[in-house]
């Protein structure tokens, strides 16, 4: 179970208003400041579109890209990109490419968390991830006490959860209601072509009800949507590292298998519609009116590129194109609403 926070550079003040660097390091010169700005300045600003915490010389994001890029906001925004392939799998200077790549096509949020890359970070955080273990009323008492005091002080704007059930949230919103505190505003979950209960049946009456949006995380099913996997797993992909043993043992599964020709039956489809079958099951996710966010996790610029293309995509996301896919997929499941009907 974690809890996700989200600051903006403006945030990123002290209260006698001079700019600071969140690092391991308990000091930081102003020269290292200064570096780290200039490298990472493509993604210093991540919330010129939300509306009252925006200073007012600043054009928004919706304003400047949304007509360039296509890109289509929502609250809690679109389009992410994710840190979990830097350090390991990539290097520096790709991570700055693929940064740049990313916020002039319209991303404007970058999702972390102190586990990425051993948290080998010295740059402004984006979006990161504390870990707190829930074992009574009062741990969610006091994880939405912090969070508030977090948001109050500026070091936030919003906070939300990563993997928590529908029971857990709705338990931390209440406590917040009841005291008087601020309530997570979405939910970090996976979300997928082959991973739908959560967002589809247990999150949505969050959605409706409290407004607890879907911040979804591996629509490519960690490459496995990809393609790539196929025919069995390429000695240079994520798959092959010993780290990801076990995503190798997903893959050759008898279910990984089955997977895979679903993924072929698709293939028709993007064909069709002139994209990619990842950018066919980025739009997939998309299309869901509950997701707030896709994050996404690239380890070149021409794979963030490609996936990137998954803007132009949506509007071809149909009920009819829809309907097909959940033919071949055949596991959509039964919501509330369905059943009752």
């Amino acid at each position: 179970m974690q809890v996700s926070i989200a600051c903006t550079e403006h945030n990123l003040k002290n209260r006698n208003g001079e700019d600071r660097l969140i690092s391991k390091q308990n000091t930081t010169t102003p020269n290292v400041v200064n570096a780290a700005r200039a490298k990472f300045r493509t993604v210093a600003i991540i919330a010129r579109s939300l509306g009252t915490f925006t200073p007012q010389h600043h054009i928004s994001l919706k304003e400047s890209t949304a007509k360039q890029t296509g890109m289509k906001y929502r609250y809690g925004h679109n389009i992410h990109w994710t840190w979990v392939t830097f350090g390991g799998q990539i290097s520096d200077d790709v991570a700055e490419q693929l940064m740049t790549i990313a916020y002039e096509s319209g991303v404007n949020l970058f999702d972390t968390a102190e586990v990425y890359a051993a948290g080998k970070r010295s740059s402004l955080v984006i979006t990161t991830k504390l870990y707190w273990e829930i074992s009574s009323f009062s741990s969610y008492s006091e994880i939405v006490r912090a969070m508030t005091h977090v948001i109050n002080q500026g070091m936030a704007m919003y906070w939300g959860t990563s993997r928590w059930s529908a029971m857990e949230i709705m338990e931390a919103y209440s406590v917040a209601r009841q005291f008087n505190m601020i309530p997570p505003v979405c939910e970090q979950a996976e979300y997928h072509l082959f991973q739908r209960e959560k967002v589809e049946v247990q999150l949505p009456e969050l959605y409706h009800k409290i407004g607890v949006g879907a911040m979804t995380w591996s629509p490519l099913a960690c490459g496995i949507i990809s393609g790539k996997y196929g025919n069995g797993v390429p000695e240079s992909s994520r798959a092959s590292l010993k780290c990801y043993q076990w995503l190798k043992e997903k893959i050759v599964s008898e279910e990984g298998r089955k997977q895979q020709i679903k993924l072929k039956d698709l293939s028709p489809i993007a064909d069709r519609l002139g994209c990619t079958l990842p950018q066919l099951a980025v739009a997939w996710c998309l299309r869901n009116e509950g997701v707030s966010s896709v994050l996404l996790g690239s380890s070149n610029p021409e794979q963030l590129i490609e996936n990137l293309g998954a803007i132009q995509v949506l509007p071809k996301m149909t009920s009819h194109v829809v309907s097909e896919i959940d033919t071949i997929l055949g596991n959509k499941p039964i919501s509330k609403k369905d059943y009752r009907s």
